[in-house]
């Protein structure tokens, strides 16, 4: 069967977030690869790498803006400060939109293999609108870092977030897709959980992850956290139905204690109850305010959503056309 997908215009893009010591030789391994599926056809010559700068205190976009007057395959991003990598994934789509047949989102630190591209893009060609990198495996981790990473990925499921394990945002995007996400203006933002609930056909891509070529892993304990709290609270009501179940039990456990003491009064028996007064006061009270900080994290996600502000500011733009090989620079704010 012919195929009607061949050729189309890829871009890559990469969020970046103080990536000053890896992202010279990620551009040259990122621009190597692209040039190398253009010369066999596999990928438009239009093709071209966003990279979105997310609030760097580095030397980051200096590094870019330099890449992007260099050589017309780079373009550039840079936020007024620092929005989190979701923000970046997601400006740099939209930027990209416009122009593209097919986006995939990668990290800086070359962790994700970028050979995979091609089987990425095959899947495309093939009439999937959305292509899911996922890894082999976690032998590159320490100890910890698996260990978190397995947690993380067990309690979204738990908790009715409906993730793909071992799915780190190393993923193809259709322009049908694309278009699709654009509809969604949610600012509490999980891409992880947002992306699958669209629907269109999809597959999987497996692929190796290497050590990083540079620097240090961004993704602290603290964001992969933040993250979590993020997926659950837009993307799932679990925690709300298991407060309303503790409830319940709590509701039962206290008329049987109720039952129990009116026994006891009635039997004569004269005993203190110091221990069990204590406790009982101690487990609802503990409940009530675990419930409520709960309640008021969905509470605060409503808030911000209701202000609907901007999901990030772009400060600085970079844009070369290689078609025309001009140059459009903007120094603007823009907001989305």
């Amino acid at each position: 069967m012919e195929n009607k997908r061949a050729g189309g215009i890829l871009y890559l893009v990469v969020p970046c977030y103080n990536e000053e010591e890896v992202l010279p030789h990620t551009a040259e391994v990122m621009r190597d690869k692209l040039r190398r599926m253009t010369i066999q056809n596999i990928i438009s010559v239009k093709s071209k790498i966003i990279f979105v700068n997310d609030g760097s205190s580095d030397k980051t976009w200096k590094i870019i803006s330099d890449l992007c007057r260099c050589d017309s395959i780079f373009s550039g991003l840079c936020f007024s400060r620092n929005y989190g990598h979701q923000s970046a994934i997601l400006a740099g789509m939209m930027a990209a939109r416009e122009h593209a047949d097919m986006v995939v989102t990668i990290d800086a630190d070359l962790q994700q293999d970028i050979e995979a591209l091609d089987k990425f893009v095959k899947c495309y060609q093939e009439g999937c609108e959305i292509v899911y990198g996922v890894r082999n495996d976690r032998d590159t981790d320490g100890l910890f870092k698996k260990l978190s990473a397995n947690m993380f990925y067990k309690f979204m499921h738990l908790l009715g977030c409906n993730v793909m394990s071992n799915h780190a945002d190393y993923r193809l995007l259709s322009k049908r897709a694309l278009d699709a996400l654009a509809e969604y203006r949610e600012v509490n933002l999980f891409l992880r959980g947002l992306i699958p609930t669209m629907g269109f056909q999809s597959d999987v891509v497996y692929f190796d992850v290497k050590k990083r070529e540079a620097g240090q892993s961004k993704y602290t304990l603290r964001k992969m956290m933040t993250l979590a709290t993020n997926g659950i609270t837009s993307m799932s009501t679990r925690p709300i139905q298991i407060i309303t179940v503790l409830g319940f039990l709590v509701s039962l456990f206290s008329f049987a204690m109720i039952i129990y003491c009116i026994v006891d009064w009635f039997s004569g028996r004269n005993v203190p109850g110091y221990t069990t007064s204590l406790v009982v006061s101690l487990l609802m009270g503990g409940l009530t305010i675990f419930s409520l900080g709960i309640v008021g994290e969905y509470i605060g996600k409503i808030y911000l959503e209701t202000k609907a502000r901007p999901r990030y500011i772009i400060e600085s733009i970079i844009w070369k056309e290689a078609e025309t090989n001009k140059q459009e620079e903007k120094e603007e704010v823009d907001t989305e």
